[in-house]
């Protein structure tokens, strides 16, 4: 029996924290010891991949997950759980989460009536015990967090970025590199952006690219009504999208313009194809 069928099997809650200032983290360890002794906690986790590396193993009933970690950030962590949690697994549902921000809690107050709590830094132990009843009583109820998380994470996305600097300059020419030739291609041209490792597969009616560089770095540089992401590792031009068929399971197929393949949007961003 794995760990999580264990803790399921004996009543026990688990819980991880994904925290990578130290202090801060010791310290909200130490107060959700004093508040919640039942509570296991999980080997803390110093950065967003870690985080979700050992969140998909060890398939904790709570996440902690601080808003601005190295790797991922707790929004990308959301997300990518969101995708790739088992769809039927008993004894392991997807989990609560609760963000931790530095973030002031006014920007933050629309974004409490959501399924998902937060925590503002430094976090206040008479905050932290609210969150701790509201946790419990949410497990109590086994509310259905995953149908609740995309509302919330576009809703947190949206607060945050109000408050975050100004938009990096939008990209007007993806320069591609092989060998000692780059290729200018034009943005109006590019159907799609696709995660690959280390780069990011640019795709064109006629051909594909590579750049090296992480679709979280390209994201700000596009312009958010041209270019929807529509999974973790994928951003596609709404132009570029034919149709959109919903599938049982929640995901949407995506037929493209001038393409063959047909790419996935996740239940995370299948809010996005909707009919007028």
């Amino acid at each position: 029996m794995n760990t999580t069928a264990a803790a399921a099997t004996t009543g026990i809650t688990t819980a991880l924290i994904a925290e990578d200032e130290p202090l801060l983290a010791a310290a909200l360890r130490n107060d959700l010891a004093a508040l919640w002794p039942d509570l296991q906690l999980l080997p803390l986790q110093a950065d967003g991949r870690s985080a979700l590396e050992a969140a998909l193993a060890l398939r904790p009933q709570v996440c902690f997950l601080d808003i601005r970690m190295p790797a991922l950030s707790g929004l990308d962590v959301a997300a990518a759980l969101a995708e790739d949690w088992p769809e039927q697994e008993p004894a392991a549902p997807f989990p609560l989460l609760v963000f931790v921000t530095a973030y002031d809690q006014y920007a933050l107050q629309a974004f409490e009536a959501q399924a998902v709590d937060y925590l503002v830094k430094p976090v206040q132990r008479e905050r932290l015990a609210a969150c701790v009843a509201r946790l419990q009583q949410r497990l109590a109820d086994r509310a259905p967090q995953r149908d609740a998380l995309a509302q919330a994470v576009d809703q947190l996305r949206h607060l945050l970025g109000q408050a975050a600097p100004p938009a990096a300059p939008r990209l007007q020419v993806i320069q591609a590199q092989v060998g000692a030739t780059v290729h200018l291609v034009p943005i109006e041209q590019v159907l799609y952006f696709e995660a690959a490792d280390k780069y990011v597969r640019v795709i064109t009616a006629e051909r594909e690219h590579l750049i090296r560089l992480s679709l979280r770095e390209l994201l700000p540089q596009l312009d958010p009504a041209v270019f929807w992401q529509v999974h973790r590792g994928t951003v596609v031009r709404t132009a570029a999208v034919a149709s959109a068929h919903r599938e049982d399971s929640g995901k949407v197929t995506l037929t493209l313009t001038g393409r063959p393949e047909k790419l996935v949007a996740s239940r995370l961003y299948a809010h996005l194809f909707k009919g007028m």
